[in-house]
């Protein structure tokens, strides 16, 4: 029996085959930016005010203006009420113009907005004034979608395989976005997206599992790393796609329909060998990987295919593991809470997109472009400084940028922005970093788990920021003092965690328990030897 990583190595860890590969699933990434932030040029803020047209029925040759004047009032400001209208009464017009009208009350008949006003979700439905929190609502509803699909596709990609799993989501993804352009009604829509929301986490985790699995261990941060750089191109060229397209129905298919260009990774889209030896289709998989080494221009011995032989199944540890020993219990408590604070800062600053003060399509582009350097940034990073104190870092700089906000006017909104970007920076690479290191925490039996807690806390954290959005109505500073506090205690916790970088993967929950990790000259050295590990040998998750 051989291992299956001296296989891969045989037929090139990152060839051809391989790279082909990262380009079709950077492809299927870049497309799932739309459905993640399209919705923001959506549901921008357009002027309106209440329809009193119940004023006709006393004089219908009233103009606009006079209508206004008549039936609107006026906020500390001057300009008129959006929200509010004066109460219907049964007067003629001389003496509504004499002695005016002062009992206010919500609007009645809808709302009316101007005619230059190309259509978007918040004319369409009607998201002003108390239906405004809709918005908010479907964000944390799709986010809930995100969840629900790393539930459902995560179980269905280890029994189908992971290229179904790619593909269904894909046509999901396709399908329900384009659906959504058509939705009859606000609830429908949601629905909708909480659907393509599903599809996009199985596509998330399709990519993951079919990328590492095909890459050889030396490239395999590279290839995940170089997919999530194209999920950051798509928000940048998400902001060039909205500027262009106003209606909010042709932008809906405009960012949806692209999916069904990949229809073609049917027929090239591979399996992954890995799993197909875990299902014992070992002649499925021999043939897969015989042409991977030959689009490599490499070969492979038949007596090394012939020592490949279906993995034996190892006994799983279980979640109560992570929680009945100490060390594990330490970790897997701050590193859920640390993901739990990556999402909530990540969607907490990218759903406020258009709340900064400048223009929404500028800083948008940006919040794309931020992330390429600080996701690449990480791979050199990781090897120089170490796991926690990168980790660490980012989470305090991306706090403490979102709380200096809160000290900010809103009329220096170039400052703000400014702040904002570097937040989103820092955000972006605790992000990334928090994948390599929570798979290195915990242990091989146990890994699936304590990473799959984590993400599920993740997605939790997803579907609470866009509801945080919803406290500034209390006060403007509330949300962002949130989106910067969470992230400062996660950044100290993360001081209380082990370092990982030149250390060997354990295995056991006991070599957890024992193991004892000492540090000299900024490396670690194993517990029994005064061997110098340079580097760590990564396994997938």
């Amino acid at each position: 029996m051989t291992d299956f990583g001296d296989v891969i190595n045989a037929v090139g860890d990152l060839g051809p085959f391989q790279k082909w590969l990262v380009l079709m699933l950077s492809l299927a990434n870049f497309l799932t930016a739309f459905p993640m932030f399209g919705q923001l040029f959506m549901v921008l803020d357009v002027p309106h005010h209440c329809k009193t047209s119940w004023i006709y029925a006393i004089s219908p040759n009233l103009t606009e203006e006079q209508q206004l004047n008549l039936t609107i009032p006026r906020n500390t400001q001057g300009s008129y009420e959006e929200c509010l209208m004066y109460a219907p009464v049964n007067w003629d017009l001389d003496s509504v113009i004499e002695y005016g009208l002062n009992v206010t009350k919500k609007c009645q008949e809808g709302w009316v907005y101007s005619a230059e006003q190309n259509p978007t979700l918040v004319t369409q439905f009607d998201l002003v004034c108390d239906r405004k929190e809709l918005n908010d609502i479907s964000q944390s509803i799709y986010m809930l979608g995100l969840l629900l699909g790393a539930v459902v596709f995560g179980s269905l990609s280890d029994r189908i395989g992971r290229r179904p799993i790619i593909l269904l989501s894909m046509l999901i993804m396709g399908a329900f976005g384009v659906g959504a352009a058509f939705a009859p009604n606000f609830y429908v829509y949601i629905v909708l997206r909480c659907l393509v929301g599903a599809a996009v986490s199985g596509i998330f985790i399709g990519i993951l599992a079919l990328g590492t699995e095909w890459v050889g261990v030396p490239y395999r941060s590279h290839a995940v790393i170089v997919t999530h750089c194209c999920f950051s191109i798509g928000q940048m060229v998400l902001a060039g796609l909205a500027y262009g397209v106003h209606n909010w129905r042709l932008l809906q298919i405009a960012g949806s329909a692209p999916v069904f260009c990949l229809f073609f990774y049917i027929w090239v889209l591979p399996e992954s060998a890995r799993w197909l030896m875990t299902k014992e289709k070992v002649k499925e998989a021999k043939k897969l990987l015989q042409k991977a080494a030959s689009v490599n221009r490499r070969t492979i011995s038949p007596e090394l295919l012939d020592q490949l032989t279906p993995e034996k199944k190892v006994k799983s540890g279980n979640i109560l593991d992570l929680f009945l020993k100490k060390r594990l219990r330490k970790v897997t408590l701050v590193m859920a809470y640390v993901w739990f604070v990556n999402s909530l800062v990540y969607y907490g600053l990218s759903l406020n997109v258009g709340s900064f003060g400048l223009d929404i399509y500028l800083t948008q582009l940006v919040f794309g472009a931020v992330e390429i350097p600080a996701r690449f940034g990480c791979i050199f990073l990781l090897q120089w400084f170490g796991r926690k104190k990168c980790q660490g870092f980012f989470l305090l700089l991306g706090g403490a940028m979102c709380l200096i906000i809160t000290r900010i006017p809103k009329d220096l909104p170039v400052v703000v922005t400014t702040l904002a970007v570097i937040g989103k920076f820092a955000i972006a690479a605790s992000f990334s970093i928090s994948y390599v290191y929570s798979a290195e925490l915990f242990p091989t039996i146990i890994r699936q788990t304590g990473v799959g807690l984590c993400s599920m806390s993740s997605r939790v954290g997803g579907i609470i920021s866009p509801l945080i959005s919803l406290l500034d109505k209390y006060h403007p500073a509330i949300p962002m003092a949130i989106f910067g506090s969470t992230p400062v205690i996660a950044g100290i916790l993360c001081f209380l965690l082990p370092e990982t970088r030149g250390k060997e993967l354990q295995d056991h929950t006991e070599e957890a328990k024992e193991s004892q990790w000492a540090s000299e000259n900024g490396h670690l050295k194993l517990k029994d030897g005064d061997r110098d590990v340079g580097h760590t040998r990564v396994t997938r998750v």
